[in-house]
C-alpha cells in the first residue's frame, strides 16, 4: 500500500490523496495479476464535495471536499 507521501507534493488535501494512492494501488495489484478490470465514476454530492468511487473486484468510495482540489 502507499502512504500519503506518494504523491509529489500536489497541493490536494488528504481524501484526494488517498483516492489517488488507491488507483495506483489497484493498478499495481492488477499488472501484478495480470489483467484486470477497473472502473471510476465521480458525482458531485451535498455541499458540493465529490463522491469518487474506484470499483476493481472490491469498491472503494472517497468523499472529497472540494476545497482539497487543487486550482
Amino acid at each position: 500500500m502507499h502512504d500519503d507521501n506518494d504523491i509529489k507534493s500536489d497541493p490536494c488535501g488528504p481524501q484526494a490523496r488517498d483516492a489517488i494512492n488507491r488507483l495506483i494501488d489497484v493498478v499495481l495489484e492488477g499488472l501484478r495479476h495480470g489483467h484486470f478490470r477497473c472502473a471510476i465514476t465521480s458525482a458531485i454530492g451535498k455541499n458540493n464535495k465529490r463522491d469518487l468511487v474506484i470499483e476493481a473486484g472490491k469498491s472503494h468510495k472517497f468523499t472529497i471536499p472540494e476545497d482539497d482540489l487543487p486550482r
